[in-house]
């Protein structure tokens, strides 16, 4: 022992004292890099554990986020959703004051599947006292009729479905005239319209009462536009019907004429 303790003290001092040993130096550090690099093994697979670990959580953190955000815009939907409903609620219990009739507010829960037809189901039926040939209308204008009435539902036809014919009046200068459907949402037409008539764009047409299917007064439609057919009497007049025919969800029913208004209208 003592022999090599005062041999490792001599290799020390000439170590410290000459360039002897220099190259041995260089030597014996590139033997040693692969014992440091298999001493750092442990500390390796800890930091790639942590590593594993680190990124499973930001996954995991990811997808929480990506359900919370998803919650978040559904819950913005639906406030969107009620507030549209709340507007047009509105809208339609403003609508009512100024109506001549009693009224029942209904709400649309069902559409015809087929495309030909311009039929809605609304909630209201026998329980409400709905009745056949009731007049439905939006906070804009007039929707429809009711064609068929169940114990808590009924069915509507639309005035824009091609079967549908309502007697109108030009609100300009009384002229009478028939408006039409003709299976499409936005548009209407008039029937019978002599070239010499007294009509313009943009005249609005109210319905007359005649036939007393629907009550007079109601605004119906917009005169857009009007064409002279060659070798025809009769002018081809297209009109742009006032209610959102398909997008209202919350209609009224006409019920029965009240003598005051104000404080005697009666809306249910």
């Amino acid at each position: 022992m003592f022999i090599l303790f005062f041999a490792a003290c001599f290799l020390l001092l000439i170590d410290t004292t000459t360039q002897w040993f220099k190259p041995m130096h260089l030597w014996i550090a590139e033997i040693t890099v692969p014992l440091y690099s298999t001493a750092m093994l442990p500390s390796w697979f800890d930091e790639a554990a942590v590593g594993v670990v680190g990124a499973a959580n930001l996954q995991k953190e990811n997808e929480l986020q990506k359900t919370e955000l998803l919650i978040l815009k559904g819950r913005l939907q639906l406030m969107a959703g009620l507030i549209a409903d709340n507007a047009q609620l509105r809208s339609l219990m403003n609508a009512s004051n100024l109506l001549k009739h009693s009224v029942l507010v209904a709400e649309l829960i069902g559409i015809s599947p087929d495309p030909l037809s311009h039929t809605i189901i609304i909630n209201r039926g026998e329980d409400y006292e709905v009745f056949k040939g009731q007049a439905v209308l939006d906070s804009d204008g007039l929707m429809g009729q009711v064609i068929e009435v169940y114990r808590s539902s009924s069915k509507v036809l639309l005035i824009s479905d091609s079967s549908h014919a309502l007697p109108v009046q030009v609100l300009r200068n009384g002229m009478r005239v028939i408006v039409e459907g003709e299976g499409s949402f936005n548009k209407l037409n008039l029937r019978y319209v002599n070239s010499n008539a007294d009509i313009k764009v943009g005249d609005q047409l109210v319905s007359s009462g005649l036939g007393k299917r629907y009550p007079a007064g109601y605004p119906v439609g917009t005169v857009v536009s009007i064409d002279a057919l060659v070798g025809n009497p009769y002018l081809k007049v297209r009109v742009q019907p006032l209610a959102r025919i398909d997008r209202s969800r919350y209609l009224l029913l006409v019920s029965k004429t009240v003598e005051k208004f104000g404080a005697d209208e009666d809306v249910k």
